[in-house]
């Protein structure tokens, strides 16, 4: 049982350094922002996919990028805004669903049995499962990696739906900010 905790780390590890390894090949070749530009003006579209790299903390920067120059280009916050939310649930939903199992259990191999005890106890209460939502998306919200957000929601084992409606409104706002300063600079 260790050792395959110990190899879904390594694999989880693995995932991460390809993820830079991508991630910075995406941001040198500048390919994000041609596959918006590929769109010919189909805003909904730009929206959806910059939104859908808005998730993970190796393409957040470049898709911030991406939102503000379609945002700059058409002044259309509120569509933006629309499909860039419902591009990055789609991220979202991609990597809570290939993450939260081995993440979680991951983490629990990592805490002693007594602790682990004590923090399930915790997070079955009511108040602290809504707790770690709303926080989750407030971090959905932020700059800040999806991943942490989506590992407290993870962790407390949110239902779909409630997890669905936290990160489309979190990361609509998260959007919304994006898009004003956009304008605003």
């Amino acid at each position: 049982m260790l050792m395959q905790r110990k190899n879904n780390l390594a694999n989880d590890i693995g995932v991460i350094i390809t993820s830079i390894f991508v991630a910075v090949l995406l941001v040198r070749t500048g390919t994000i922002e041609n596959l918006v530009a590929q769109t010919n003006g189909l805003l909904f579209l730009q929206s959806f996919v910059a939104g859908l790299f808005f998730t993970s903390i190796f393409t957040t920067a470049p898709a911030i990028v991406a939102l503000g120059s379609i945002v700059q280009g058409s002044s259309a916050i509120w569509p933006v805004a629309i499909w860039g939310a419902l591009g990055a649930l789609v991220g979202d939903l991609i990597i809570y669903r290939f993450s939260r199992d081995t993440l979680t259990s991951d983490i629990k191999a990592l805490v002693s049995v007594h602790a682990r005890k004590r923090l399930s106890h915790i997070f079955q209460l009511r108040l602290f499962r809504w707790f770690f939502a709303l926080l989750g998306g407030l971090i959905i919200a932020s700059p800040l990696p999806d991943e942490l957000g989506l590992f407290l929601m993870g962790v407390t084992r949110v239902s779909k739906v409630t997890f669905v409606v936290v990160s489309y409104i979190f990361n609509f706002i998260g959007i919304v900010v994006i898009a004003m300063l956009a304008l605003h600079i």
